[in-house]
């Protein structure tokens, strides 16, 4: 076990389950100088008005957004400016085929005029036919023996693999593909995965990634000590259910696994509400069941108030809607992941060896932070915007953990440091400081970042993130040491936390899309900077200069 693995939600990436989210987004609200979600309210244009405004466009400008007859678009989320400036992000599909790396965001004048776009590929969408030469049992075999190899060999159960018709452009010229999630479990029970994207003439493998990836009353937790919880009076118990917060909720897997058939889930563990005479849960002691759900449900209100109060974000989705958890997960589970076909985060208990139960806050931030990705640029999980998608987790659920400010579990810029136990062999998961320190991560862009495991190769944006709000070099920040060197020799003055935040939701939210890569990525955060600060202020040339000092021009 080399770290966690984040789940991958299918529906992410496959063209079937692209759907318009319908959330209403708003942009980061940290300073007098960002925009505000509420602030003139009254005077900004409606989702449904930016959305009507979007469509003008995508009529007058087909041909610069490189739409014909032939393609079809659905709205994915909508962001409204303080100002009136709106964005609207679309999926594309083409004669009816999903096509991965066709979305785009439309970039538009209070007015409603056209302002620009950010387009994941701009290269022509169109393909001679889109019959497969390659049979569909075919691809599944060729998926299924990717996640043997995976697995090393390993003998593993109940495999099915689903494949799905695609138009991949993503990787060079736009060709049709098939896309194929493979499951199984494996010795124990647990669930594996994969995602293989094969062409669909020759039969080449040309992509593929884990799909299994791999973090009022009060409760005793394991690692928060007595945190409050909101909860629901039913009859004469109470449940772990807060209807403050969309009626999230945590139930119990009983080290039950999911069966999972064709790529769909037909059955799940279950997830029995935690309930309670007294509405004190858990003792601080893993022995106690409820004390993993405290962590988790504490988890879900933190990360939950945090993007709502910083970022104006209600929910997962935006949509106001909660999630649930489930804890007690498999047999000796080392994994936590985020689950956008259930909208569920799932909790291992660890094997008590290398890592205890996976409920931390920062492993909740974490992988909840996945599905606000999937929600808005999706970045895909592989290459450099694979690591991109990690980073993003991680930075999140690094400043969910300061924002909760927690004297028991203090913020910090290490990741799961809760979680690990001595026989992991060093005190966290990763280092935003110098991610080198796990032994795999990278710290500095090069060529070959986009061939790591996406663990590693988002070791890049977390030295900037870390560079960005601290600066380089030695530093104590709630008494744990730092020493975050450059690249490039430079110096590098930190700007905090909450601009990083700031920046980094603006830049996900409203321009990165499924194929930003590192050079993406500061264009991205540059434009974001700029919006929030002005060209030229001080973040956005802190911006700058933490890119260049992790070699990313």
């Amino acid at each position: 076990m080399s770290r966690i693995r984040p789940v991958r939600p299918v529906h992410t990436l496959l063209g079937s389950r692209l759907a318009t989210v319908g959330m209403a987004a708003t942009a980061a609200t940290l300073l007098a100088t960002a925009l505000s979600p509420t602030a003139g309210a009254a005077d900004r244009p409606t989702r449904a008005a930016a959305i009507d405004n979007a469509a003008d466009v995508l009529v007058a400008q087909a041909s610069k957004l490189g739409l014909t007859a032939a393609q079809d678009t659905k709205v994915r989320d909508v962001v409204v400016d303080k100002d009136g400036g709106q964005h609207v992000r679309y999926d594309r599909t083409y004669r009816g085929i999903p096509v991965l790396g066709g979305d785009f965001v439309v970039h538009l004048h209070a007015n409603g005029t056209y302002r620009g776009t950010d387009r994941a590929t701009r290269r022509s969408i169109t393909l001679p036919s889109v019959t497969p030469a390659l049979a569909a049992p075919k691809a599944a075999d060729i998926a299924a023996n990717a996640l043997r190899a995976a697995n090393l060999g390993e003998t593993l159960r109940k495999l099915t693999a689903k494949p799905q018709l695609v138009v991949d452009a993503l990787h060079g010229a736009p060709k049709l593909a098939w896309q194929t999630n493979v499951v199984a479990q494996d010795a124990l029970g647990n669930p594996v995965g994969r995602t293989v994207l094969t062409d669909a003439g020759t039969g080449a493998q040309i992509d593929a990634w884990d799909s299994i990836e791999t973090a009022t009353g009060d409760g005793k937790s394991l690692y928060g000590g007595t945190v409050p919880l909101e909860t629901t009076l039913s009859g004469s118990a109470y449940q772990l259910k807060d209807a403050t917060r969309g009626n999230t909720y945590t139930g119990d897997a009983a080290n039950k696994t999911d069966l999972c058939i064709l790529g769909i889930c037909i059955s799940r563990a279950p997830a029995t509400l935690f309930t309670d005479a007294d509405n004190h849960w858990g003792t601080g002691a893993a022995s106690d069941r409820a004390t993993a759900a405290v962590d988790a449900q504490y988890g879900t209100d933190v990360t939950w108030d945090y993007y709502k109060n910083v970022h104006g974000r209600s929910g997962i989705a935006g949509d106001g809607k909660g999630s649930f958890n489930r804890v007690h997960y498999g047999n000796n589970y080392n994994n936590a992941f985020w689950d956008d076909s259930c909208f569920c985060m799932t909790y291992g208990d660890g094997d008590g060896t290398q890592l205890g139960p996976l409920v931390s806050l920062d492993v909740a931030g974490h992988e909840m932070s996945h599905g606000v990705t999937s929600k808005t640029a999706a970045l895909t999980y592989s290459g450099e915007s694979g690591g991109l998608n990690e980073a993003t987790s991680d930075i999140f659920g690094t400043l969910v953990e300061f924002y909760a400010k927690n004297s028991t579990d203090g913020g910090d810029y290490l990741i799961g440091e809760k979680i690990v136990r001595s026989g992991f062999g060093r005190d966290a998961l990763r280092y935003m400081d110098k991610p080198s320190k796990d032994g795999n991560s990278a710290d500095c862009w090069s060529s070959t970042v986009k061939d790591l495991d996406v663990h590693y190769s988002s070791g890049v944006a977390n030295h900037f993130a870390f560079l960005l709000a601290e600066g380089s070099g030695a530093r104590t920040v709630n008494g744990v040491s730092y020493n975050s060197p450059t690249c490039n020799g430079s110096s590098v003055s930190g700007i905090g936390r909450d601009k990083v935040g700031a920046i980094w939701y603006r830049a996900l939210t409203v321009y990165m899309t499924s194929s930003t890569n590192y050079a993406g990525a500061r264009t991205a955060t540059l434009n974001a900077a700029k919006d929030l600060y002005g060209a030229g202020s001080t973040e956005y040339n802190a911006v700058a200069a933490a890119w260049s000092a992790v070699n990313v021009s």
